[in-house]
């Protein structure tokens, strides 16, 4: 293998601005892929691609709200004009608000659903069509798929129903698209971390984000990182190997 496995190969990360998904791009672009950065928030994702040329990698900044399907159609084409093809997408964007039901909102549940699942879906749909093509006509003879879920989506705890319900549904959908693109060399693969040290926890309530603060406050969390490297492994696999599903815990995480 060369010392840049993923030299002209083109990824897509969802979720790019910060956290595991800027951590995963600039793996990748390590790993010698071109990324496109896809978020909402230009400025951090202008900040993101600069650090990545600084390493001597290719980065590209895709602004989209990809819950608007259109919008979703819309990164991935920009992707393909700017970059000119897609060989791995990483489905990293997501959201975590925790409550009991009693005291959430109905608001509160519609934004997990449209971010963790709705975009997943308009984002992957728009996808597939040139990871397959991408699988057929490249030196790798493969593309990758890889949706970030969470240990959530196997184990449901108070406060956490609807996130747990997108993370196992996340799961499900991932299983089932794996099967359906064996036979056009597209591995599709979930990653499943727990307790990672990222902004998610900031849109959690005050009272709700201490108690998860004063949870993992006896271990050393995850690092973005961390997830990156797994999905790096993934990814840089030979065509002969495929990862399906890879769950990340702290070393002193109990639960």
């Amino acid at each position: 293998m060369s010392e840049q496995p993923l030299d002209g190969a083109i990824a897509l990360v969802t979720g790019a601005s910060s956290g595991i998904g800027a951590a995963t791009a600039r793996r990748l672009a390590r790993e010698g892929a071109a990324v496109a950065l896809v978020a909402r928030r230009r400025d951090r994702l202008d900040q993101v691609a600069s650090d990545i040329a600084k390493l001597g990698g290719h980065a590209v900044a895709v602004e989209a709200d990809i819950t608007e399907p259109e919008r979703a159609e819309d990164a991935v084409q920009d992707t393909l004009d700017r970059l000119g093809r897609l060989d791995i997408l990483v489905n990293n964007a997501g959201i975590m608000l925790l409550n009991p039901a009693l005291h959430t909102t109905i608001e509160e549940w519609d934004r997990m659903i449209s971010l963790n699942v709705a975009a997943l879906l308009h984002i992957t749909h728009a996808a597939v069509p040139h990871l397959i093509y991408a699988a057929s006509t490249s030196p790798r003879q493969v593309a990758d798929l890889v949706n970030v879920s969470s240990t959530a989506g196997r184990a449901s705890r108070p406060g956490s129903s609807v996130y747990a319900l997108t993370k196992s549904g996340l799961n499900a959908f991932t299983e089932s698209l794996r099967q359906e693109l064996l036979s056009e060399r597209v591995r599709v693969s979930a990653v499943a971390p727990d307790a990672v040290d990222t902004e998610l926890v900031n849109h959690l309530s005050d009272t709700t984000r201490d108690a998860a603060r004063r949870q993992i406050a006896g271990i050393e969390a995850l690092r973005p990182e961390d997830i990156a490297d797994a999905i790096s492994y993934i990814v840089t696999r030979e065509r002969r190997v495929a990862v399906n599903e890879m769950l990340i815990r702290a070393g002193d995480q109990a639960w």
